[in-house]
């Protein structure tokens, strides 16, 4: 596979991306990758420096004749969101990726890419690393723990960048070119619970659901996709009508900006409600596969048999569980007035735990709108509230507001209309990006987010277009040459 890509262009940047997918850098394991990088800068002779926050900042000087161009910050983040099939064992504190070619795509086989955002250190690293571009200033901005808390950029000193224009390269479609992010916030619950001895003559179950394609909770959140968690509460809520369960342990998630796409829960049923519960599962399975057949064709509900555990929640923590989980909101809740067809706000009830006397419950807030962010974080500190469960709203982090009339934006266009004799569209995410937090610590900067075409982040199902690669990398090589 090495030489495979070492046959794609432009050799430097797809070197480097080779590199990064070598070295396992999921959120809070980056020590490798940020050595890395930190020994490029050093072998390059370049300034390197390494913040409190992990982050590591590279600079290099102007080209010949470019001394007198504003600063450019080439920014980007080193981890990575580790999302495997359960059917694959890989270890992200270990193994690398195994990548694979599909004809104009490269993916990896059963795990995410890391795509998100290796593309775009790998391009930064290779304009460090060329003699021949064209640039002024260089400050290559490396951030850490992205994905899990975005802590690198909230982390990042306020007198440490020079630059004047930042070019985020953690966006997702070529030819678009982004101006503005939502803000978000976590909401999380915990509970403690004194674990109740069950009837030793009920039967044991485990009640899972897989299949399902996940996702980003921001980029896919709009697409209708199955939440895990939320199907899984639905099924377990029917089961609980049709004769009553005990639950000993539920769980579903394991990435808070990654819509779930698996959970489980074991169960017990007095023997004689077996059938009913049996015959009502199956039904409400069917059910749900028919709902979600065009987005979910790969959808599978399981009710298998195993021994029962001895012990379960008590009767009123299960209920109010299920209750919360029920009510949970989910997926998207407003659309844009000022940006058709883009997701202002919505909620992905990411993680949910329930096992040994703890129950943990964790949701990912989108907004472009910090006032409506902030209500939906009322509403799930409301509704926690009334399970009697600890709230923490944290990690709140604002949007980036869109600048039609940036200059960096108007260099860019005039660019892409150049290169390839079309115009670039102007686009928002709803999605977290660095530039809000950065821009909120340096309001002067002029930014623009890009980067080539990636499919399915946050999955095992992430892909990156081949020939997007090249597009972004011509476009970044003649953005750097005309910012004098």
């Amino acid at each position: 596979m090495k030489d495979a890509i070492a046959k794609l262009s432009p050799q430097t940047l797809w070197k480097h991306f080779y590199q990064l997918t070598q070295i396992p850098r999921p959120s809070h394991h980056e020590a490798a990758v940020q050595a890395y990088v930190i020994q490029i800068g050093e072998s390059l002779g370049l300034s390197v420096w390494r913040d409190q926050a992990d982050n590591i900042l590279i600079r290099k000087p102007a080209s010949a004749g470019m001394e007198s161009a504003p600063g450019i910050i080439l920014q980007g983040h080193l981890d990575m969101v580790p999302q495997a099939d359960s059917g694959t064992p890989h270890d992200f504190t270990k193994d690398p990726i195994p990548l694979q070619l599909e004809q104009e795509w490269i993916t990896a086989a059963g795990t995410t890419l890391g795509a998100d955002n290796g593309i775009g250190v790998a391009a930064a690293l290779a304009v460090l690393e060329s003699r021949q571009l064209k640039h002024g200033p260089i400050e290559a901005l490396f951030t850490s723990n992205e994905e899990d808390g975005m802590t690198g950029a909230f982390g990042l000193a306020s007198d440490l960048l020079q630059g004047s224009l930042l070019l985020n390269m953690d966006s997702e479609d070529e030819g678009i070119l982004c101006i503005g992010c939502a803000g978000g916030a976590n909401a999380s619950a915990q509970l403690r619970y004194t674990p109740e001895p069950l009837d030793p003559g009920w039967l044991g179950y485990r009640l899972s659901v897989s299949g399902l394609k996940g996702g980003h909770s921001g980029v896919d959140i709009h697409r209708g996709r199955g939440n895990a968690n939320k199907l899984l509460c639905r099924l377990l809520m029917a089961a609980e009508s049709a004769g009553g369960i005990r639950l000993s342990a539920l769980s579903g998630g394991n990435m808070r900006n990654a819509i779930p796409r698996e959970a489980m829960a074991a169960l017990s049923v007095p023997a004689s409600h077996a059938n009913a519960v049996k015959t009502v599962i199956e039904n409400l399975s069917n059910a749900i596969k028919s709902e979600l057949q065009r987005v979910e064709p790969d959808l599978t509900i399981y009710l298998q048999p195993e021994t029962a555990s001895g012990q379960g929640l008590p009767p009123a923590i299960q209920q109010g569980l299920l209750d919360v989980l029920m009510a949970c909101p989910n997926g998207v809740m407003r659309m844009s007035d000022s940006m058709p067809g883009l997701v202002e706000s919505s909620t992905n009830l990411s993680i949910v735990n329930a096992v040994d006397g703890h129950i943990e419950i964790k949701c990912l807030i989108r907004s472009s709108v910090d006032s409506s962010r902030d209500e939906l974080c009322a509403v799930h500190r409301s509704l926690f509230r009334l399970m009697g469960a600890d709230t923490v709203i944290d990690g709140e982090y604002p949007g980036w507001r869109p600048n039609p009339e940036s200059p960096l934006l108007r260099t860019m266009r005039d660019a892409y209309q150049d290169i390839f004799d079309t115009e670039a569209e102007i686009g928002a995410i709803h999605a977290g990006l660095e530039c809000g937090i950065i821009g909120g610590k340096y309001p002067h900067l002029d930014m623009i987010s890009f980067g080539p075409t990636i499919r399915y982040p946050h999955s095992p199902a992430e892909r990156m277009h081949i020939p997007s690669v090249q597009r972004f990398w011509d476009l970044l090589v003649a953005t750097l040459a005309r910012l004098q």
